[in-house]
C-alpha cells in the first residue's frame, strides 16, 4: 500500500491545457472518488497517475517515489476499465492470472493468488467458464480479480460501473466498497455519477474544467459545498437556486428575488444592497403547517412518485423550484399547496465569485 501525492499536475496537449496544477494528497488506504461531468479532466489525472498519459509539468509521487518518468508497470498500480478488457480465448482463471504468468511466476503461485482472489469476489464456480458466458457484473468482477492477484499498492478505477445495468451498478457499488473495506489498498476512482461518489468515497474530489473545486468527506461536501458549482454538482435532486439580493426589512436581514422573501441568518459577511445567490435542497421544503416560518404558496406543476418518495415541481412567487417529500402525497398538477423553508437551511454564495459565504 502506498499514499499518493499530486503537486501542481498539468496537462497539455499542444496549446490546450487540460488540467490546471492540480493538488491533492491521498494518504495510504483511503478510497478517493474524483467526480465532475464529462470533460473535467478526471479521467486524465487518472491515466496519468496509472502513467498512460504524461504529466506536463508538476509531480505525482506514489509512496513518496515521485514517478513522473516510470513506466506503469514500475509504478506497482493495478487498474480496473470501463471495458471489461478480457482475453475472450481465456477462461477466467486464466484471465486473472495472466499479469502473473507474463512476470514467469510459478504456476503454484498463480493458481494460489487466483484462488484467493476468487475466494474474495464469489468467483470460485466460473474459473473454468470463458468471458462469453459471464453476465457484465461478473465480468466486471473478474476484471478487478485481474487487479487483485497483482497485490498493488494502489488501485485505479476508471469508470468500471457504466456498462451496467442500474441494479447491477448498485450491487458493484457495495461490493467494491467491501472490497476496499477488506484489502486496505489505496484506491483512486473516476465516475462521472456523484450518487456512487457519494456512497463509496472516504473523500471526493470535485473536478470542473481542469480544476479541483472542492475536496472532503462525501457529507461535508453535501452539507457545507464550497461554490456554485459543487452546490449544484453534488445531491440528487440538485439544488435549488435564486438570484436575489440582501435587505433589511424591519431590522430583519431578509433576501428579495422577485415575489419571494426570506429572513435568513444575520452574518457580516453580506450586506443589505448585496446581490447573491440563495441555494435551498428539494428534501428541505416541507409542507406547512399552523405555525410553521417562511411559508410559501405554491402550484404543483409535475407529480413524480418513486414509491417510497415524492418529487414535486412547483412554481411559487414567480419561481420554479424542486420539493421532495419522504412520504406519498395525494397531489395533481394544478393543486395549490403552501410550503416551508426553515431559514436554517439555506446556502449563501456570492453571486460573482460563485463562493460560498
Amino acid at each position: 500500500m502506498a499514499s499518493i501525492e499530486i503537486r501542481q499536475a498539468r496537462k497539455a496537449y499542444g496549446t490546450l491545457e487540460v488540467l490546471h496544477g492540480v493538488s491533492i494528497d491521498i494518504p495510504d488506504g483511503e478510497f478517493v472518488i474524483l467526480v465532475g461531468p464529462s470533460g473535467c479532466g478526471k479521467s486524465t489525472l487518472l491515466r496519468m497517475i496509472a502513467g498512460l498519459e504524461s504529466i506536463s509539468s508538476g509531480e505525482i509521487a506514489i509512496g513518496n517515489l515521485v514517478v513522473n518518468d516510470l513506466p506503469p508497470k514500475k509504478r506497482d498500480i493495478a487498474m480496473v476499465f470501463q471495458s471489461y478488457a478480457l482475453y475472450p480465448h481465456m477462461t477466467v482463471a486464466e484471465n486473472m492470472g495472466f499479469s502473473l504468468k507474463l512476470a514467469r511466476r510459478s504456476k503454484a503461485e498463480i493458481d494460489q493468488k487466483v484462488s484467493e482472489a476468487a475466494d474474495i469476489l464469489g468467483l470460485q464456480p466460473l474459473l473454468a467458464r470463458k468471458p462469453a458466458q459471464l453476465s457484465g457484473g461478473q465480468r466486471q468482477r473478474v476484471a478487478m480479480g485481474r487487479a487483485i492477484v497483482r497485490d498493488p499498492a494502489v488501485f485505479l478505477f476508471d469508470e468500471p460501473l457504466s456498462n451496467l445495468d442500474a441494479q447491477l451498478r448498485v450491487q458493484m457499488r457495495s461490493e467494491i466498497k467491501a472490497l476496499h473495506q477488506r484489502l486496505k489498498t489505496t484506491t483512486v476512482y473516476v465516475t462521472h455519477d456523484q450518487v456512487e461518489a457519494m456512497t463509496m468515497a472516504d473523500r471526493i474530489v470535485v473536478m470542473n474544467d481542469g480544476n479541483v473545486e472542492q475536496v472532503g468527506p462525501p457529507l461535508e461536501l453535501f452539507d457545507r459545498p464550497a461554490n456554485l458549482f459543487v452546490a449544484r454538482f453534488i445531491g440528487s435532486p440538485s439544488m435549488n437556486m435564486l438570484d436575489g439580493r440582501i435587505e433589511s426589512i424591519d431590522g430583519v436581514t431578509t433576501f428579495v428575488s422577485g415575489g419571494f422573501t426570506l429572513p435568513i441568518r444575520s452574518t457580516s459577511a453580506v450586506k443589505p444592497g448585496q446581490e447573491i445567490v440563495l441555494g435551498f435542497r428539494p428534501e428541505h421544503l416541507s409542507l406547512a403547517t399552523s405555525g410553521s416560518t417562511a411559508q410559501l404558496n405554491a402550484e404543483v406543476v409535475v407529480v413524480e412518485p418513486t414509491g417510497t418518495e415524492t418529487l414535486l415541481n412547483v412554481t411559487a412567487a414567480g419561481h420554479a423550484f424542486l420539493a421532495l417529500f419522504r412520504e406519498r402525497l395525494d397531489l395533481a398538477p394544478g393543486d395549490q399547496i403552501t410550503l416551508s423553508l426553515d431559514p436554517a437551511n439555506v446556502h449563501l454564495f456570492d453571486k460573482v465569485t460563485g463562493k460560498r459565504f
